[in-house]
């Protein structure tokens, strides 16, 4: 009989504000949130990577405050998930090297692509060292439309990175229509991508992705949970508006359900929270630590007196 999937569970974020505000205790320092956060979870995404690639010392430092075992799935830059960008997004020496529309956005090409690519993993050599890199999570602009685009622009994008494993999050539910989810899908094996499975809000717009499971590489599942506030999500304009949900253990009994489903053909299974408002993301990733029987981790208020002690 095969061993269960290990399933492995984090948030999206060890900085959000809501963290800082409500998760920590009060008065940790700011360089020692990830180490503390390392001690409850196994796991977690980077955010700030989305907007700036990071420096190769900052990312020595988050794999020297880290267990050995704990891994990070790293956000692409927005540039490369086809998101606008901003010139001063991109790293300095390469401003001045790139055509920007006239509002100031930088105009992806093939050459600049590439060059982000290269400098993400040089940036990364010390996760890449400490084994502490998982996949690089590429989430996709709602624009990336099935009418517009080819899942085929993507390639030389996942050869770049390769060998480390890119999870695919489309944001245009029209890529799993019932016509293409098959290609959509098979595409994504072929180029050994992992799709990107969502805990989402109810409803049928546009960048709400529907509750579909699907493993498309062996190794790796992945599932986002992003809370269920359809308005919210729609037409919120600050991430606590689109993201903040508070999960009940009867929804968190079904992420678990899903993440053990996906655990029989891949694998490992990271689910990674995303209703970030408040301490919303780390209070349901530790719950479901415990639905699933893991232990949760020191619980804050444990943390708190140690602090006060030292």
């Amino acid at each position: 009989m095969n061993r269960p999937a290990p399933i492995v569970v984090g948030t999206s974020s060890w900085a959000d504000p809501g963290f800082v505000a409500d998760w920590y205790p009060q008065g940790l320092p700011a360089r020692d949130r990830l180490g503390w956060y390392a001690e409850r979870f196994e796991a977690v995404e980077v955010n700030s990577s989305y907007y700036a690639l990071p420096a190769e010392r900052t990312v020595a430092r988050w794999a020297e405050v880290t267990p050995s075992a704990f891994t990070f799935d790293v956000k692409l830059h927005r540039l490369l998930s086809r998101h606008a960008a901003p010139l001063d997004s991109l790293p300095k020496e390469l401003r001045d090297r790139v055509d920007a529309t006239p509002r100031g956005r930088v105009v992806l090409t093939p050459d600049l692509e590439a060059i982000m690519a290269d400098n993400l993993l040089g940036a990364l050599g010390p996760l890449i060292e400490a084994g502490k890199l998982r996949s690089l999570l590429l989430q996709l602009s709602p624009s990336f439309s099935p009418d517009r685009h080819e899942l085929s622009e993507l390639d030389p994008l996942i050869e770049r990175l390769a060998p480390w494993p890119v999870a695919v999050e489309l944001r245009h539910r029209g890529w799993v229509a019932e016509k293409r989810v098959e290609s959509t899908l098979g595409h994504l094996s072929d180029r050994g991508a992992a799709f990107v499975c969502v805990d989402a809000p109810p409803g049928e717009h546009v960048p709400i992705m529907p509750a579909l499971d699907a493993v498309t590489r062996g190794d790796l599942a992945y599932l986002r949970a992003h809370g269920r506030n359809t308005e919210g999500y729609v037409k919120g304009r600050t991430v606590a508006e689109r993201f903040g949900w508070v999960y009940s253990d009867e929804e968190l009994g079904q992420i678990a359900e899903r993440a053990r489903a996906l655990g029989e053909d891949a694998g490992e299974v990271r689910v990674m929270f995303n209703n970030n408002r408040d301490d919303d993301a780390p209070t349901a990733a530790r719950r479901l630590r415990e639905l699933i029987g893991q232990d949760p981790g020191p619980a804050p208020g444990e943390a708190e007196e140690q602090q006060t002690l030292l």
